[in-house]
C-alpha cells in the first residue's frame, strides 16, 4: 500500500535541535512543508555525508518554507553526541529526531525488523500533514538533497497550481503541462 496522500500518524518523540532536547510530534510536520529523511543510525558511514549535504543546502529548504528532519532509530542522546563529535553532523541546524521505539520508521514503512534500523527513506509532507513524495532505497546508497529540493519545489508548485503537472527534470521556473485530451500522443 502506498503512503502517498496519506496523513502522517500520531506520534511523540524527542529531537536534538540547536543545543536542546525538543519534542517532535505529528503536529511538528503540519503548518509548513516538511522533509523527513530517515537514516539507519547515528555513527554510521554514509549517514554523516547525508546530514552534511542537507546542512549545506538547508538555507535553500528554509527559503521555500520547509523544515528538514533527520530521523534515525537512535535516541536524542545519541544525536547530541553525534552532533558534538562529527564535523559533518555538527553542521546540522535542523532537528535530529530519535526513533528508539521504531514507531516512526514502522509508520513510514522503512523499518528493518531484523536489524532494528531504518532504510534510507525520504518523504515530503505538505502543510496539511499528507505525504506527497516518498523514496526508499538500500542503505548502501546515499542520497543527494538537491534532488529532494527539486521534488519539494515541484510538490509546492502543483499544490499552488491545480491542474498543472511538472514533467521530467522540471525545475523551478520551467514550463509545466496542463493535462488534456489534446496532449495525448503529442508529447
Amino acid at each position: 500500500m502506498s503512503l502517498i496522500n496519506t496523513e502522517i500518524p500520531a506520534f511523540s518523540t524527542t529531537a536534538y535541535h540547536q543545543g536542546k532536547f525538543v519534542p517532535v510530534t505529528e503536529a511538528s510536520f503540519k503548518g509548513e512543508w516538511s522533509v523527513v529523511i530517515f537514516m539507519p543510525a547515528a555513527f554510521t558511514f554514509n549517514c554523516p555525508t547525508e546530514v552534511e549535504d542537507a546542512a549545506e543546502n538547508y538555507a535553500e529548504f528554509q527559503k521555500v518554507g520547509a523544515e528538514v528532519y533527520i530521523v534515525t532509530t537512535d535516541t536524542h542522546f545519541s544525536h547530541k553526541v553525534w552532533h558534538e563529535t562529527s564535523p559533518a553532523v555538527g553542521k546540522a541546524q535542523f532537528p535530529l529526531v530519535g526513533d528508539p521505539t521504531h514507531k516512526l520508521s514502522r509508520a513510514f514503512g522503512v523499518h528493518i525488523e531484523e536489524e532494528g534500523l531504518a532504510l534510507r527513506g525520504t518523504f515530503i509532507i505538505n502543510p496539511e500533514g499528507k505525504i506527497k513524495t516518498m523514496e526508499v532505497h538500500d542503505n548502501s546508497i546515499a542520497r543527494d538533497v538537491k534532488e529532494t529540493l527539486r521534488k519539494l519545489k515541484a510538490a509546492q508548485f502543483v499544490a499552488k497550481n491545480p491542474g498543472q503537472v511538472c514533467p521530467a527534470k522540471w525545475n523551478e521556473g520551467a514550463k509545466t503541462l496542463t493535462p488534456s485530451l489534446d496532449l495525448v500522443g503529442k508529447i
